[in-house]
């Protein structure tokens, strides 16, 4: 068999390519080539490590050095296939290791014992809540320190080294601590594997005097992974699928909904299939946008409750079935617990189990088994999307700006919406960029990536600085506001470093809008920035970088041109200046909702 090494299993649709790799896992990697005797120099830890990363698709990892793991980045430096991106703080590195993995499928960091670690450890909880396979390394202590009840430096003073490990165990999927090199092939191994496997991010502390230090056990070309595809239990399946059909083929005007659990299911294609199959209107949750084709015929938007787009709630919310593929309900997804739902009328189909009404419920059953199976045995019902075409009324568009009026955000995103194509991406940031962005309509081939379960402020910055390195063909189009901003600007330095070409619209409204409309207070305006100005010290004359400063449609016409145009082979920054109160009307109504959820007094007791 050929040699297949770092083959990613994507989850794109049969009719589109609106999934990035991202929404697929590293799957089998195989080889017929005999194991090669290694140069004494190559058969150390740190290398095998290197050559592991390699080998599952990662050609880029980003680092900070600190003295635990400086050995171990020399290792990863020596290896021809891997690129090391040192970044400004820990917290970027594991945004940009969770923005990567979302195109590459897995993604790396590398950064120094508990100093480093807890920096860190935010960024690896918002890729844990996401699903996404990630690597995170530690350089640990000398392995002679273990047990000696010494107290080390970047540690609380404790000569207890556990802290660190135990303050990850609540966020990654598996832990190992190499602290000897006769399991460390094996602790190294298991632990990638499980990440894979998983698609969760995993705990890797590697003492700092063993990546150098040659032995037997990485002599030779390591055994290849295998990562075994789960599979279904095929009298679960065909029960399963025989309940969902025969409840789904009495329903008068059923509907499709996919959640974000599609990616980590890698079950894009089937959901997908089924909607082929069926005619059903299909449209999809907040968090699931990107991994469902927007072009598809029977596609009705977004379905958020109170703040879906146009028409979209009304067709799903009246249907008399619906079938949601991986949902996520939380109180943002369902905007303030408010979605006009009922369990009895739900088939909800989780990545391993099904659940049809109020019972019966299915486990050890795949999603992507489920809905492939599935769509051989439903009827074609188109009511649900005839409905949605007859009530449909296009959108309104925004009043002309007259000349040189103030921008306004409603004027901006029609422009970003002209700059979508195949060839880009977007990033929107925790905030009002959720709402704007969920209106803009991708094209075929066009990313889209948002961190909504965990909603981490100033995500977006290193998410694009690691989603534009894994895919450099594409153009990523970053919508920031400027309190995210403020939390991680730092690395639009290392973007610069690593001559990216992104689009950052920096929106400019003077504080934490999205806070201001769930519940407001002095604490959400922010000491406003030169931005423009910022980014041209950081630029310092080093690398290609433009930025501009826009204040009304006219100037913003102009920018565009030009990120387009000329400045096309840059790293563009163009800072909106907009109203404080100018904001989507669906974050006024979403943080009215939610600030009646978090307002709820105590039950009676």
């Amino acid at each position: 068999m050929d040699s297949k090494i770092g083959s990613i299993d994507t989850c794109k649709p049969t009719n589109g390519d609106m999934c990035s790799p991202a929404n697929g896992t590293v799957s089998t990697i195989q080889t017929s080539v005999p194991p090669a005797v290694i140069n004494s120099h190559e058969s150390t830890l740190g290398r095998h490590l290197a050559r592991r990363l390699v080998q599952i698709g990662i050609s880029d990892v980003f680092s900070v050095p600190g003295d635990f793991n400086l050995t171990l980045l020399d290792h990863l430096i020596a290896e021809p296939g891997l690129n090391l991106i040192g970044c400004c703080n820990e917290l970027n590195a594991g945004y940009a290791a969770d923005g990567y993995a979302r195109s590459r499928g897995v993604g790396a960091c590398v950064v120094t014992f508990t100093v480093g670690g807890l920096s860190v450890l935010n960024a690896i909880a918002g890729a844990y809540s996401e699903n996404l396979p990630l690597i995170c390394i530690v350089g640990g202590p000398n392995s002679n320190d273990y047990g000696t009840n010494r107290i080390l430096h970047h540690t609380i003073g404790l000569p207890d080294f556990s802290q660190e490990l135990r303050c990850f165990q609540t966020v990654t999927c598996f832990q190992a601590v190499v602290n000897n090199l006769e399991d460390a092939h094996e602790q190294i191994d298991t632990a990638i594997s499980t990440a894979l496997k998983e698609s969760k991010p995993v705990y890797l502390s590697i003492s700092c005097n063993l990546p150098a230090i040659p032995h037997p056990t990485f002599s030779r070309d390591p055994v290849p992974f295998s990562i075994s595809p789960r599979s279904s239990n095929q009298m679960g399946l065909e029960a399963a699928v025989e309940a969902a059909a025969e409840f789904l083929n009495k329903a008068v005007k059923p509907v499709l909904v996919g959640g974000p659990k599609l990616r980590v299911a890698k079950a894009c294609n089937s959901f997908v299939e089924l909607a082929d199959a069926t005619g059903y209107a299909l449209a999809v949750m907040p968090s699931a946008k990107g991994l469902v084709p927007e072009f598809h015929p029977h596609f009705i938007g977004t379905y958020w409750g109170a703040v879906s787009t146009a028409f979209c709630a009304e067709i799903v919310e009246s249907a008399d079935a619906y079938l949601f593929a991986g949902p996520i309900f939380n109180d943002y997804s369902s905007v303030g617990y408010s979605l006009l739902l009922k369990k009895e009328k739900a088939i909800i189909v989780q990545p391993d189990r099904v659940v049809i009404g109020n019972g019966p419920a299915f486990g050890c059953v795949q999603m992507k088994d489920f809905l492939h199976a599935l769509a051989k045995r439903l009827k074609p019902n188109t009511t649900a999307h005839e409905n949605y075409r007859r009530i449909f009324v296009p959108e309104g568009h925004p009043l002309k700006s007259e000349p040189k009026e103030p921008l306004r955000v409603n004027i901006l995103f029609p422009h970003i919406q002209n700059l979508l194509s195949g060839e880009t991406a977007v990033i929107a940031e925790t905030g009002d960029s959720w709402f704007n962005c969920q209106k803009l309509k991708l094209p075929k081939g066009c990313g889209y990536e948002f961190q909504m379960q965990y909603g981490s402020i100033g995500w977006s910055v290193g998410a694009t600085l690691g989603y534009a390195q894994a895919v450099p063909e594409k153009r990523v189009i970053a919508c920031i506001g400027d309190g995210s901003f403020q939390v991680t600007a730092q690395d639009v330095s290392t973007m610069l470093r690593c001559g990216q070409k992104s689009i950052i619209f920096l929106i400019n409204n003077g504080g934490y809008t999205i806070e201001v409309e769930i519940h407001d207070g002095p604490y959400n305006v922010i000491k406003n920035w030169n931005y423009t100005g910022l980014i041209d010290a950081i630029h310092n004359g080093e690398g290609k970088c433009w930025t501009a400063k826009v204040h009304c449609e006219e100037e913003l016409i102009e920018a565009i041109d030009a990120a387009t145009g000329p400045k096309k082979d840059c790293l563009c920054f163009i800072e909106v200046i907009v109203h404080k109160d100018d904001t989507s009307k669906e974050l006024l109504e979403w943080g009215s909702r939610v600030s009646a959820a978090n307002s709820r007094p105590p039950n009676p007791q």
